[in-house]
C-alpha cells in the first residue's frame, strides 16, 4: 500500500481547523485523506469540531452538546467560516475521509449516515475509545476502523485487535520499534501523528509506517523524497 498523507482537521496549521475552507485546502494540496472530528449537537446533528466545547475554535462559549445546530451555525469558526456538519463535508470535497468519533452515541449517528449513503468505501472511522470503534464496526458492514492512542504500550495492539480495528493511529513522540513490530505481527496498519517536522517524517519512514497525519500540506511534497 502506498504511503498515506492525512490532513489533520484539514490543514489546521494554515487554515481554521475542521472548516470547509480547511478541508478544501487539504484536497487542493493533494493530501490523500482528510481527517475530521465529530460531535453531536443538542438536536442530534453530526457537527465537525474537535473539542467538547466551542471556546477554543469559535467566538462562542459552552459545550457543543448544550447547543442546537442553529446556535452552532451562528458562531464564527475562524476567518468567517461556519461550523460544518458531516454531510456538508461529504459534498464539499471528494477525498477519502477519516472521521474521529468521541463516543458510542456519535458512532450510532454516524452509522446511520454511512449506511444511508453507502460510505464504507470512502470513510474510515477512528476513535480513542475502544467501545466506539466496536460499535461502528457492528453497525456498518465493511467499515474500516482505527484505534487512536496518545499514551500507550504494546497493549494498544491487543486493544485494536479486540475492537476489530485494522489500523492504529499513534502519537509519533511515543512510538517505539517494539510497538511497531507487535502491530505488524497482528497485521495492523500504523499511522503516525502529528508529523509536522522533517525529523518526525524521517522517523515515520525509518519505522516503515503506512502513513502520517499532518497539520501542514508541505509534508505531502517532502514525504515523497525523504528516505
Amino acid at each position: 500500500m502506498n504511503f498515506l498523507t492525512i490532513g489533520h482537521r484539514g490543514v489546521m496549521g494554515v487554515e481554521p481547523e475542521n472548516t470547509l475552507r480547511s478541508f478544501a485546502a487539504a484536497q487542493q494540496a493533494g493530501l490523500d485523506v482528510i481527517e475530521l472530528d465529530l460531535h453531536l449537537s443538542k438536536d442530534g446533528a453530526l457537527v465537525v469540531m474537535h473539542d467538547t466545547d466551542v471556546d477554543r475554535t469559535t467566538d462562542g462559549t459552552g459545550p457543543i452538546a448544550d447547543k442546537t445546530l442553529a446556535e452552532l451555525r451562528a458562531l464564527d469558526a475562524g476567518r468567517g467560516e461556519r461550523v460544518p456538519v458531516f454531510e456538508e463535508v461529504l459534498e464539499a470535497v471528494r477525498a477519502p475521509l477519516q472521521a474521529e468519533i468521541k463516543d458510542v452515541a456519535a458512532a450510532r449517528a454516524l452509522a446511520e449516515v454511512m449506511n444511508d449513503r453507502d460510505l464504507a468505501p470512502r470513510v474510515e472511522v477512528s476513535s480513542f475509545h475502544d467501545e466506539a470503534v466496536a460499535e461502528i464496526a457492528r453497525l456498518v458492514p465493511g467499515v474500516r476502523t482505527a484505534l487512536i492512542a496518545s499514551r500507550y504500550g504494546t497493549d494498544i495492539v491487543d486493544r485494536a485487535v479486540a475492537a476489530g480495528a485494522a489500523t492504529v493511529c499513534l502519537n509519533i513522540r511515543r512510538l517505539t520499534l517494539e510497538v511497531v513490530e507487535h502491530a505488524r505481527k497482528a497485521d495492523l496498519r500504523i499511522i503516525g501523528w502529528v508529523v509536522n517536522t522533517q525529523d518526525h517524517l524521517r522517523l515515520v519512514r525509518a519505522l516503515e509506517l503506512d502513513g502520517a497525519t499532518t497539520d501542514y500540506p508541505e509534508i505531502k511534497r517532502t514525504g515523497r523524497f525523504t528516505a
